[in-house]
């Protein structure tokens, strides 16, 4: 396991921070590729729930049966599933719907008439827009971190879909941000450090319970993961994905991030 450990934290980093790419897109490009966006939150959809249902939750099964028997394994597991939901669903509850990462704003929203709109609270909303993102990203590192440190093709697959579902919640942090400060850099900067909430959920992971990851730990951990990234596809991906959707493109990405999950794991069996 220990092996594992700084390609865990790698790709934790690695999701995270792709916040700070769509920070960029949004301060580099005049027009929003809707086409774009919408199918790669599909493909980013299909790669979770395909993974989560097909691998994530069949390997918290096959641990927890084998570890307590098959009746208490099997409720074990989808009470971990439906944890992992209602532990997500609680997060996005308490974020106002105007501070929520995933209220998508396109690049277009940036200029409002061509020009900067300066809010009176600008340091106190600056603030809270980049704690909702970091209060909402923390259990994606989690996941991601427990997921490649037992299984480094798993770690792998979810951290490049929630890099992917990352790239417009950066845009939709910064949007906010540079409305409230008419400041380029310090938008990118509030955005990019938010998604460092996901390192530092991994960091904690492997404080407080690198101790006590065993069989059942895992089994549980891997439920839960596979519930918030089910979530996370029906209630942000999808919703978002289809209302950037043009000729149906959304599920096409979908289909698309399924087959090329399904090929990658078929190859490395």
């Amino acid at each position: 396991m220990p092996d594992n450990l700084i390609l865990a934290f790698g790709l934790t980093l690695f999701a995270g921070l792709a916040t700070g790419i769509g920070s960029l897109l949004a301060f580099f490009t005049h027009h929003t590729n809707t086409k774009f966006l919408s199918i790669t939150l599909g493909f980013s959809a299909g790669v979770m729930i395909y993974v989560s249902m097909i691998e994530i939750f069949v390997k918290a099964k096959i641990a927890l049966v084998d570890a307590l028997g098959k009746v208490p394994g099997n409720w074990l597991t989808v009470g971990g599933f439906f944890a992992g939901m209602l532990l997500i669903a609680g997060i996005d509850k308490f974020i106002p719907k105007q501070s929520n990462p995933h209220e998508l704003r396109t690049v277009e929203d940036m200029d409002g008439n061509g020009s900067k709109v300066k809010q009176p609270d600008l340091l106190k909303m600056g603030t809270f827009t980049a704690l909702a993102i970091g209060i909402h990203n923390f259990p994606e590192g989690i996941a991601t971190f427990t997921s490649a440190l037992q299984d480094p093709k798993l770690g792998i697959a979810i951290a490049v879909a929630i890099a992917i579902h990352n790239i417009p919640e950066g845009i939709a942090v910064s949007v906010p941000v540079y409305f409230a400060t008419g400041d380029k850099r310090k938008a990118f900067k509030l955005s990019f450090l938010s998604g460092l909430s996901e390192p530092i959920g991994a960091f904690a992971a492997y404080l407080f319970l690198m101790p006590f990851l065993n069989e059942i730990a895992f089994g549980i951990i891997f439920a839960a993961v596979a519930g918030i990234m089910v979530f996370i596809s029906l209630d942000e991906l999808l919703p978002a994905a289809k209302r950037y959707d043009e000729a149906h493109l959304s599920i096409y990405g979908l289909i698309g991030g399924m087959a090329v999950m399904a090929i990658s794991l078929l190859l490395f069996i």
